[in-house]
């Protein structure tokens, strides 16, 4: 396909896959995806894409952050805490000596600060303890945005909600919709959905996260050999899963019948772990049930 003009220190796919960057030397360069030309360059010590792949933001030292879009600079701004690291997402986060702020991606507002040193940041927060999941709330920040009451200067103190705390090392991870995959320090590979933290598979190992592809139910991983390895993973079953940690148990009525046979044991042990509370018509109850009715017309080769 052809050459990098820089030794890459790291390399990202843009979030829709057209685009690719790589990063080294104090300088980047993005090129295309599938023909490797040289869409846009310049220099920085660091590079993350947004959730919009039109947008993109650099690190320059320590102190000097710019915002671009659609390959042209929008907007440079210096964090007052000073810039030791940076994190894309739907929020662009600024790392510092003193914690990690996040800022929106249209005017660099400071969005909340938070007194936390992450080594990894994405919809999750990770240190070197645990890992946090947080979920932004783009509603309460656009009222305290408006009314300016709820300002403050650590910015809006109700811009996230903490989900949960895992006391667990995170190496790499990815989001398949609401639940976070990820491996750990132990080498496990693991994915967190609802509260719950359910295991993959035990690596003998450091393996690195490479993706999960829909259409494959596949969960790719690769090794600093360049071994790659897959597991399978059905995206119904973390599409039902999710769907009852949301309590939305009509989305979960309909995406069972998709769950092969053989997975259903490992949904109805979830299911089992799940709390409910006494009562005669309990939802727990009536899916668990529901399995138990689809075993048995299997079975017995019925409609």
């Amino acid at each position: 396909m052809g050459s990098c003009e820089i030794y890459p220190q790291t390399i990202q796919h843009s979030p829709n896959g057209r685009f690719v960057v790589v990063c080294g030397d104090g300088e980047y360069i993005i090129y295309t995806a599938m023909a490797l030309r040289n869409k846009s360059f310049g220099s920085a010590l660091e590079f993350i894409w947004a959730h919009d792949s039109s947008q993109y933001a650099t690190r320059e030292g320590s102190s000097m952050v710019k915002i671009f879009k659609n390959f042209k600079e929008k907007k440079t701004f210096k964090p007052d805490s000073g810039a030791e690291g940076i994190f894309g997402g739907f929020l662009l986060g600024v790392r510092s000596n003193s914690g990690l702020a996040f800022y929106d991606w249209e005017n660099a507002e400071l969005i909340r600060r938070i007194e936390i040193q992450p080594k990894y940041v994405t919809g999750v927060i990770a240190t070197d303890q645990s890992f946090f999941v947080l979920r932004y709330l783009p509603e309460q920040v656009a009222a305290a945005q408006e009314s300016k009451a709820e300002m403050t200067e650590d910015g809006i103190e109700d811009a996230f909600e903490v989900l949960g705390e895992v006391q667990e090392v995170v190496k790499t991870g990815v989001w398949v919709g609401d639940c976070f995959i990820y491996t750990s320090s132990v080498n496990r590979l693991n994915y967190y959905v609802g509260g719950e933290i359910i295991t993959i598979a035990h690596m003998d190992r450091t393996m690195y996260l490479l993706g999960y592809i829909p259409k494959d139910d596949r969960l790719y991983l690769g090794d600093k050999e360049l071994n790659i390895i897959s597991y399978s993973l059905l995206l119904s079953v973390l599409e039902y899963q999710t769907a009852v940690m949301r309590k939305d148990f009509s989305t979960a009525d309909k995406v069972l019948p998709t769950i092969p046979k053989e997975q259903r044991t490992r949904v109805a042990l979830f299911l089992e772990k799940q709390v409910c509370v006494p009562s005669d018509i309990c939802p727990w109850k009536s899916t668990m049930l529901l399995f138990f009715l689809l075993e048995l017309t299997t079975d017995s080769g019925s409609g």
